[in-house]
């Protein structure tokens, strides 16, 4: 049996964050404070933050993505996050990653974010 695919079946298409690292809800609170600018929302609401990595040594890696890539503000995105983070006390370095894989959808938003929206 060979397997030609180096990610496990199964294997989930965002990676996990460390939600555990001391630094976390700092960060997602600084994402909190970056907002797409077509939708009253934040970018963590809004499910664009898939994964908030962070290594012992406080280097923040984030994997997001954007409503469309099309969006104007592509190429700006990331570094307002990097921007947000990497005030933060503690923070080594900050790396932000735009992926398209899974493509977002309006189910990765959260509650918050579909009730400010009108979709609740």
């Amino acid at each position: 049996m060979s397997d030609a695919s180096p990610q496990m079946e199964g294997a989930p298409l965002i990676a996990p964050s460390s939600t555990e690292h001391p630094l976390y809800d700092q960060v997602v609170e600084a994402c909190r404070g970056v907002y797409d600018p077509e939708i009253p929302v934040n970018i963590y609401d809004l499910g664009l933050v898939y994964t908030i990595d962070i290594t012992p040594e406080n280097e923040v890696k984030i994997i997001m993505t954007l409503t469309a890539p099309g969006c104007p503000v592509a190429g700006e995105m990331p570094g307002w996050i990097a921007d947000a983070v990497e005030p933060l006390a503690g923070v080594k370095q900050v790396d932000v990653e735009l992926t398209w894989e899974p493509p977002w959808g309006m189910d990765m938003m959260s509650d918050e974010a579909r009730l400010e929206l009108g979709f609740m």
